[in-house]
């Protein structure tokens, strides 16, 4: 019998810690913005080790999606989707996330998917619009994946995927942003840590 060497797929830990960290970034200046992303938190690796892609979109609000942003079924989003692979075929997740389109369109150059990956992600884009997070909603579920996730993301044979739903709120209550993400379930780690208040 012969061995196969194969490089284990890279780990992602994705803890709650990242979301203030992300907000605290979105004041800082581009320069210092540009030196690392989210990806790199969540992966240890350096920006040059990873493969960025984006795709902007038109969208609509379905039921579900009207539901989350408390608008009309019909109104207009702007779906962005996203991959990062870290030199590996497959990556590291699928990232679909949505905005309401007459809310970004005050700032045309978020309408442009040539300007990512943008320094400081989301919240520093929602920042240039003056729209400051009060909370970040998370909800995970696990199922098997579907036939293109599986061929998307790698995954062997009996492999399930990590769902989750992130839900950005401001200050004043409002949805500003949600996205639904794809793990795969053999090389992601969600870690949650929650301070307590001391009696």
């Amino acid at each position: 019998m012969g061995t196969f060497g194969h490089e284990p797929r890279r780990r992602v830990e994705r803890n709650n810690h990242r979301h203030q960290w992300e907000k605290d970034r979105a004041r800082q200046s581009r320069a210092e913005r540009l030196k690392s992303g989210s990806t790199e938190r969540d992966t240890g690796l350096e920006t040059a080790d990873l493969v960025f892609r984006a795709e902007y979109r038109e969208a609509t609000a379905d039921e579900d999606r009207a539901a989350v942003f408390g608008v009309p079924v019909g109104t207009r989003l702007l779906e962005r989707i996203y991959r990062t692979n870290c030199r590996e075929d497959f990556p590291l997740a699928l990232v679909r996330s949505y905005l309401v389109r007459d809310v970004v369109a005050a700032n045309p150059e978020l309408l442009d998917d040539s300007n990512e990956p943008w320094p400081g992600g989301t919240q520093s884009q929602l920042y240039t619009l003056g729209i400051e997070l009060d909370r970040v909603e998370e909800r995970i579920t696990a199922r098997p994946p579907t036939v293109a996730e599986a061929e998307e993301l790698g995954l062997k044979k009996g492999v399930s995927v990590i769902l989750l739903r992130k839900i950005s709120i401001d200050i004043n209550g409002r949805v500003v942003e949600f996205s639904d993400v794809t793990f795969s379930g053999d090389r992601t780690e969600l870690v949650f840590t929650t301070p307590l208040k001391r009696w």
